[in-house]
């Protein structure tokens, strides 16, 4: 459950780095010039030969990290995610995807949660990005010990990841790095009128959502969809067939992200819902500069528009 203590997902990167080391695990950080912002200059404050730092040249460090990997090295790579994926994005696909390489793309900064950036830093579409590509398996953290969770998860399995950070201080949810795993969900408050599937940011605001509903006679169960690609879906089909209505909230475009992968789903079960599913995201648009709870009021990604939606 949420508390008081709030700290960023990114927070988790390089301090997780630094464990990694600690255990013996042969782990490389591949930076591009945004080592302080994605925290990866924690790795390199303790051991300057396991950080390359290639300068604004975000193409390259893919393809720094994809020779440490073919090396036999587990590799990390920063940056913003508009730029650690978008940018890149022939480079992940052709040379970490096709070929299976151990490179982790671990961007901060995703989401409209980047906030006074504004829309050309506001990545919102990387999740539909990463989704789509063969062998790559994409985790999403709602807090900083899931954070923590999917970095390990990622070093310790082989292959193409995606883990979702972001730079805004958000609650504390869960009170430990475990019990999480690869295509795993969490059902964070149990209820029997609705489901709400949240991924990142949105897990804490659908757990507001819940308690306001709560109070208003409506019963939601809470469910964090930690790992994207593979989806849990015996979590989530059980979820829906107990309550019969869904709605999904993520700090992303309604095209190919988290609403995409539940509504895939739910397709495959004609009959499971009693009402139409619904989506709580990025209708179709950039991001704009702003704060934290005015953008997610201006683009309707708030607890009170998740409650509204499910009212209605």
């Amino acid at each position: 459950m949420p508390t008081d203590e709030r700290t960023a997902t990114r927070a988790a990167y390089g301090e997780t780095l630094v464990e990694l080391l600690d255990e013996g695990l042969d782990v490389y950080a591949v930076d591009a010039d945004l080592s302080g912002s994605t925290t990866s200059i924690r790795l390199r404050e303790a051991d300057e030969a396991r950080h390359v730092n290639v300068g604004i040249a975000e193409q390259n460090m893919i393809g720094v990290a994809a020779g440490l990997a073919l090396t036999g090295k587990t590799v990390f790579t920063g940056s913003f995610a508009v730029f650690g994926t978008g940018r890149v994005y022939d480079q992940i696909r052709n040379t970490v995807c096709y070929a299976g390489l151990d490179v982790k793309i671990a961007p901060t900064h995703a989401g409209i949660s980047v906030g006074p950036d504004g829309g050309s830093h506001q990545m919102v579409e990387d999740l539909a990005l990463m989704r789509v590509l063969p062998r790559m398996r994409v985790l999403v953290p709602a807090d900083y010990r899931s954070a923590k969770a999917a970095l390990r998860i990622a070093a310790y399995t082989p292959g193409p990841f995606y883990i979702r950070m972001g730079r805004a201080s958000v609650p504390r949810l869960y009170a430990a790095a475990d019990g999480f795993s690869l295509g795993g969900a969490r059902v964070l408050r149990p209820g029997t009128d609705v489901t709400l599937v949240a991924c990142g940011v949105e897990v804490h605001l659908a757990l507001e959502a819940a308690e306001r509903l709560a109070a208003q006679g409506v019963d939601a169960e809470v469910v964090d969809a930690f790992s994207l690609k593979p989806l849990d879906e015996a979590t989530i089909l059980a979820s829906a067939a107990k309550t019969g209505a869904v709605l999904t909230a993520e700090e992303h475009s309604v095209i190919g992200g988290l609403g995409a992968a539940v509504a895939d789903l739910l397709c495959t079960r004609p009959g499971i819902l009693k009402r139409p599913l619904m989506h709580i995201g990025v209708q179709d648009r950039f991001g704009t500069s702003g704060g934290f709870d005015e953008l997610f009021r201006e683009y309707r990604l708030d607890a009170q528009a998740i409650c509204e939606l499910v009212l209605q």
